[in-house]
């Protein structure tokens, strides 16, 4: 139970790169991948910014091997779950699973179907429907790298896939397994962007989290996994360890459905007990992935809870959704590999677009790519909707 769960291998596609190399030099050089949509038919196509993944669906079925009638949510995680995978370099075989988040699962197939099926109830490929709840792209993502022991789908909104990463530390700390796959992945679909439009939360531009006059979010998609692997396996594998997951809590605000209360009261229980499990004070994290999705809502009550909990010390921190998207059921996992990046690089990344600090707060995000830096514990956030809030802690060795 007191033995370490160390990060031993690292996958990530998102709008600024298909491998994770090619995310970190996108976030080394400030490269936004946020853009017109392209990928489907939409009376938004010019208006609303969204963060695309540069590979269109029959390139992501090359490169991964799988079937056209996958969703494009499982084709974009299978491919980061497998660099993951490959990244971690197992060569023995160990009690492994695979925990994955989504909360698009098959829509994009689910809207191809419904086109025809509401003009005429005997038509419409029933293969499209067959692929939309979220625990096949789990299961499809699973059978690709071989994985049997232990398989589960986790949707807790846009904390989803911290929570698996959180949830493969608990099996490891438990001993009942020794490896875990752990992340998420989510697609661009007409059905959540006319949603989140319906929201009123979208922004017309590109996105400024944290900035005083932000006017809302950007949707993007992608897919991020880590393997989890246990003291015994890194021991007998002789891998190395990228990080250890030191602390890390899920809580809720229980304020409302889709807003966090102003003074973030989920979020801040979320910070606070992740430090207390990894032992630590404020005064130890080094740097902060924020949540910052650029809603007004969003980063002015995120922005209490850090400022509450740090006081007038808050260490650098940003949002990197402004390089990628809010890409939902993913983006904390694709921002878990960013914060191990930011571990091993020993570095911290701009906020992009960021101009004029919010009147209420007393700190402003970090404002451009600083390497060679003191890192030792980086704190991500992931909050969702249904006041769904979860911080992790990860740790150098």
């Amino acid at each position: 139970m007191n033995s370490k769960v160390h990060v031993v291998g690292l996958g990530c596609v998102s709008a600024i790169g298909n491998t994770v190399t090619e995310n970190f030099n996108s976030l080394q050089k400030s490269i936004s991948g946020i853009a017109s949509l392209t990928l489907f038919e939409s009376i938004h196509k010019n208006n609303l910014p969204v963060g695309e993944v540069k590979l269109s669906f029959n390139e992501l079925v090359a490169d991964t091997g799988l079937s056209k009638n996958n969703s494009r949510t499982t084709l974009l995680g299978a491919l980061a779950a497998r660099e993951a995978l490959a990244h971690a370099n197992l060569k023995k075989t160990w009690r492994t699973g695979l925990i994955s988040a989504t909360t698009v699962g098959g829509m994009d197939r689910t809207e191809n179907f419904m086109v025809d099926f509401l003009l005429d109830e005997t038509s419409g490929d029933l293969d499209d429907v067959r692929y939309h709840e979220c625990g096949s792209s789990t299961e499809y993502i699973a059978e690709l790298l071989g994985i049997h022991d232990f398989i589960s789908t986790i949707n807790t909104a846009c904390s989803s896939s911290v929570n698996s990463i959180m949830l493969g530390a608990r099996l490891i700390k438990q001993g009942k397994l020794d490896v875990v796959v752990a992340g998420g992945t989510d697609a661009l679909t007409k059905f959540t962007l006319n949603g989140f439009n319906t929201l009123m939360i979208l922004d017309k531009n590109l996105c400024r989290p944290f900035d005083a006059n932000r006017q809302g979010l950007n949707l993007g998609e992608g897919a991020g996994y880590v393997v989890l692997a246990s003291d015994q396996v890194v021991k007998e594998e002789q891998l190395k360890s990228l990080a250890f997951i030191s602390g890390y809590a899920n809580t809720n605000d229980a304020f409302h459905q889709t807003a966090s209360s102003a003074e973030g009261r989920g979020s801040y229980q979320a910070m606070t007990e992740a430090l207390v499990m990894a032992n630590l004070q404020p005064a130890d994290i080094n740097y902060i992935n924020l949540h910052g999705t650029g809603t007004v809502n969003n980063d002015g009550s995120e922005g209490a809870a850090v400022q509450r909990l740090f006081g007038d010390n808050v260490p650098a921190a940003s949002s990197t959704k402004a390089y990628t998207g809010h890409t939902l059921g993913a983006s904390g996992a694709i921002e878990a590999v960013y914060s191990i990046l930011a571990l091993q690089q020993k570095c911290v990344f701009p906020n992009l677009r960021f101009e004029t600090q919010i009147p209420e707060l007393n700190f402003t995000p970090q404002r451009e790519f600083q390497q060679d830096l003191y890192i030792n514990h980086v704190l991500s956030n992931s909050f969702g909707f249904g006041g769904n809030c979860s911080s992790i802690i990860f740790s150098a060795n």
